[in-house]
């Protein structure tokens, strides 16, 4: 009986016998036939797995030439086979183990970490020499700045340049500049922006630089706070005499300055005028008993005066139980002397303003 003829595939199986260990080696020998991938190639596999599970990648903060390079090796790339896929994931995840630190990345990012370290004259003249180097981008640091900085900008600067500005700027602030405009320009200034379209992002960039370098030229203020605001202060601790004899000094002296000094000044009898209700228990938690009880004892025997009407704001926004108690301790303390119920009341004032620097309350705005 004839035989039917063999396949070649078939013929060239049966020429070759099985192998002990055949089987297990052609994985091997597939992953040994494997390219290995580049670096870039690395960083493109893993970026295309995180966009995949929808995590979301700053890739803007690398610099521009990275961010090309990135695209340009993903747009290359086809298929990867899941040995690769797990090969390359296990590395990223074993090199992110072996970070000990990691630094901010830019001389922005630095000085930001530095801050409160370094002297303000320092921070401003690395800046300075990193936007000269062309190195940094000037609107990074522009859009963090506040807008009591933007808006002098604004102001003097062409329409042009403000309308530049406000396009760079994130919108919420870019609105809360454009309000604090007058009308006029900030109508000039709007209907500026509509003329951007057409400005290459290298021009975009020297505006910058140029806004930047004239933004932080202006020299640094020693104070944070302003004068009426540090008179107003030292003033709060001063005892009555002396706070009298000074506004009536600067009144006549400078009466404007007199007046703001006035509006920044915080003391015992200002309560009612200047503190929620709802915050009288922070400071029932913030201020020792005996100094409560000796604060109320000086102000309630005023009498009708405007310490004993914030006394009685203090006692009328407490629980009804703490008021009373705190009544019949300042009918057991009897008179206190003038000079220990001032500390008393000068205490209270202090814990208030402590607990404002901390922004754990917000004194309210005084009108007129």
């Amino acid at each position: 009986m004839t035989q039917p003829a063999l396949s070649p595939v078939t013929r060239s199986n049966e020429a070759l016998p099985a192998r002990p260990g055949a089987a297990a080696a052609a994985p091997a020998a597939v992953a040994a036939a494997r390219p290995a991938l580049t670096g870039r190639q690395k960083a493109a596999v893993i970026v295309r797995l995180l966009l995949a599970e929808g995590a979301p990648l700053p890739l803007a903060a690398l610099p521009e030439h990275l961010q090309a390079a990135l695209t340009e090796q993903i747009g290359q790339m086809r298929l990867i086979d899941r040995d690769t896929l797990r090969a390359v994931v296990e590395e990223f995840v074993a090199e992110l183990d072996r970070v000990g630190l990691s630094f901010p990345g830019g001389i922005d990012g630095a000085i930001a970490m530095l801050d409160g370290h370094i002297s303000a004259s320092a921070a401003n003249r690395l800046r300075r020499l990193a936007g000269a180097s062309g190195k940094a981008d000037p609107w990074e640091r522009i859009t963090r700045l506040a807008p009591e900085r933007l808006l002098p900008v604004l102001e003097a600067e062409s329409v042009e340049v403000g309308a530049v500005l406000l396009s760079k700027l994130p919108v919420p602030r870019a609105a809360e500049l454009l309000g604090l405009l007058p009308g006029e320009r900030a109508r000039r200034i709007a209907y500026a922006v509509s003329l951007t379209g057409g400005i290459d992002p290298e021009t975009v960039r020297r505006i910058g630089l140029s806004l930047l370098a004239q933004i932080e030229a202006e020299p640094a203020k020693a104070f944070e706070s302003g004068p009426e605001e540090r008179v107003g202060a030292i003033l709060n601790v001063s005892p009555a005499a002396t706070r009298d004899d000074v506004l009536e000094g600067l009144e006549a002296t400078d009466a404007a300055f007199a007046e703001r000094v006035r509006r920044a000044i915080f003391t015992f009898a200002h309560i009612p005028a200047r503190l929620d209700p709802r915050d009288v228990p922070k400071l029932l938690r913030a201020l020792p008993q005996p100094q409560l009880v000796a604060a109320l004892s000086s102000a309630l025997a005023q009498g009708e005066g405007a310490a004993a009407a914030a006394a009685e704001f203090l006692l009328a926004h407490m629980s009804q139980r703490m008021a009373a108690a705190l009544r019949a301790e300042v009918a057991e303390a009897g008179r206190i002397k003038d000079k220990d119920g001032e500390a008393a009341r000068s205490a209270v004032v202090a814990a208030l303003r402590e607990l404002e620097g901390r922004g754990e309350l917000a004194f309210l705005v005084p009108e007129g």
